[in-house]
């Protein structure tokens, strides 16, 4: 099943820019079918993986001739995974340097890694962009609103990894085969993680705290590891694609917490996989947690998309006082509280309306929780 990919016209618009493109996303989100899709005329292109050894042996300590020759008559170069390859930052300075006329694409799995290689000697020659999982637009443009409507409960369970909604029927086991071959394996071998039982207790207690405060000396506690290493691990995962941090909104008022965070899982089904549960929702205890994450990762793959450029917090006091989701744009604030159940009465909390009566107050339930994601 072929689903146009919101970020195709963007990297159209862009190659024929004189710039190196970096196209970042976690493992399995379709990066390589999207650029296959961009660029239908093998003959042009060479393509490379950062997986294979003997690619990264070609790749290491070449001379721009060595390059040329390398390439040949190709007129682009795609290098998968080149967060893999030593010194991959200067390998593309060179050819980019030398060669004007190719266009050079790169991906990584791995913002932290491939960034680290990357931005001494590409400063003022690259572009960046991310290719996240099947984002809720994608869906409702491929096969209408009405059936992407129907799946939601489904996409609470199962997220939106492409393998996944390409394969209805075998998305348990396919993404407990994701998880084991990402998150166990290729995760592991990112620098500085020296204890990967560790890491494993770590994405299960994030797992089991969406949409809570999140605690670094608690966690640490409780997985056994101090909170420095924690934090290491958490910024490691949120580089990684895994895992993104949403921080606490504060205008210094007495009360407030200002200096929190929550963490969200950039995909609901691999929130489920780390805690290996894939029960339907009647029966779960954990329902608001996972209208939570989807909500908050689909409008981060909506304001990306879209260029919605703002900034994104969640609000709470220390009398546990909270709004779910606050945008701050132009000077202006949107508050918005998730509802899964839209027969309970929901509202703000005063003390939030009362301290910032400018703000614009919303209630997103399944309902109306379109026009929020798309």
């Amino acid at each position: 099943m072929s689903i146009q990919r919101e970020l195709i016209e963007t990297l159209q618009l862009n190659l024929i820019k004189h710039k190196v493109i970096l196209l970042f996303g976690a493992r399995q989100t379709g990066k390589t079918t999207l650029l296959k899709k961009l660029l239908t005329s093998d003959d042009d292109v060479l393509w490379l993986n950062g997986d294979e050894s003997d690619v990264r042996l070609m790749l290491q300590n070449q001379t721009s001739a060595g390059l040329r020759a390398f390439i040949g008559a190709k007129k682009t170069v795609i290098i998968d995974e080149a967060q893999r390859i030593e010194d991959i930052g200067l390998t593309i300075k060179l050819i980019h340097d030398n060669y004007p006329e190719i266009k050079i694409i790169a991906t990584g799995s791995s913002a932290f890694e491939l960034k680290n290689k990357t931005n001494e000697p590409l400063t003022g020659r690259k572009l960046e962009f991310k290719l996240f999982q099947f984002s809720t637009k994608e869906l409702v443009n491929h096969h209408g609103l009405l059936n992407e409507n129907r799946l939601l409960q489904h996409r609470m369970i199962f997220g939106y990894y492409p393998d996944i909604v390409n394969n209805l029927g075998d998305e348990t086991e396919l993404l407990k085969n994701l998880a084991d071959s990402y998150l166990f394996k290729d995760i592991l071998m990112l620098d500085g993680i020296k204890k990967p039982e560790k890491l494993i207790k770590l994405l299960q207690a994030l797992a089991f705290q969406v949409g809570s405060q999140v605690s670094y000396n608690e966690i640490g506690t409780l997985v056994g590891l101090d909170s420095k290493t924690i934090e290491k691990y958490v910024d490691l995962l949120e580089q990684s694609f895994v895992i993104f941090k949403l921080n606490s909104f504060s205008r210094n008022l007495r009360n407030e917490l200002k200096f929190s965070r929550k963490i969200y899982f950039y995909d609901n089904g691999i929130r489920n996989a780390v805690i290996n549960n894939f029960s339907p929702l009647a029966i779960r205890q954990d329902t608001g947690m996972l209208w939570e994450n989807y909500l908050v990762s689909e409008r981060m793959k909506r304001n990306h998309y879209d260029k919605n450029y703002c900034n994104s917090f969640f609000w709470r006091t220390k009398a546990q006082q909270e709004v779910d989701y606050l945008e701050e744009k132009n000077g202006k604030l949107f508050a918005y509280e998730f509802k899964w159940n839209s027969k309970k009465n929901a509202k703000i909390t005063k003390t939030f309306t009362s301290n910032y009566p400018e703000a614009e107050i919303n209630i997103i339930t399944p309902e109306n929780y379109l026009d929020f994601v798309l």
